[in-house]
């Protein structure tokens, strides 16, 4: 099943469909707002801005199950990221990553590509990149800047 095939929460709490992507390379990112990683937001925007054009998206995904450290309300997060970083890629409703109440597309995006030493989501700012078809090509870990995916997510844009 592609990515393509779920359906997610958009920032506002209405449905949307990954079916929109078809053909899209993503980058697929669990985020917080008071994160040490969360300047990533500006290397995440950095990517968006490059590559957008040729057919790739930021999927940011806010989730408050590391440290607490995304507690705001749908609203305060888009505000947060809007002002704060100028994001203009996709931000959706908070989800969980881990455990029973972890979002359907989590579960499936760590079992084509688990951890270190478990599939389990370790921190905030995990980062999956999805090709085209849908398929899930690589895992990064936290400290993974953006500007380092930039060559596999070209590589990606080739195929």
């Amino acid at each position: 099943m592609p990515i393509h095939d779920y359906t997610v929460l958009k920032g506002n709490g209405e449905p949307q469909n990954l079916g929109v992507f078809v053909g899209h390379v993503l980058l697929v990112v669990n985020v917080a707002s008071r994160c040490g990683f969360t300047p990533q937001y500006a290397g995440l925007q950095k990517l968006y801005e490059r590559f957008h054009d040729r057919g790739f998206s930021v999927l940011a995904f806010p989730c408050n199950q590391f440290g607490g450290q995304e507690p705001g309300l749908a609203d305060e997060i888009q505000e947060f990221c809007q002002t704060n970083y100028n994001v203009s890629f996709p931000v959706y409703a908070k989800i969980d990553v881990n455990g029973g109440k972890a979002d359907p597309l989590y579960k499936w995006m760590k079992s084509r590509k688990g951890g270190l030493l478990t599939s389990a989501i370790k921190w905030n700012f995990t980062k999956f990149l999805i090709d085209r078809g849908g398929s899930v090509i690589h895992r990064y870990a936290p400290t993974t800047t953006p500007e380092a995916i930039a060559v596999d997510i070209e590589a990606a844009l080739m195929r």
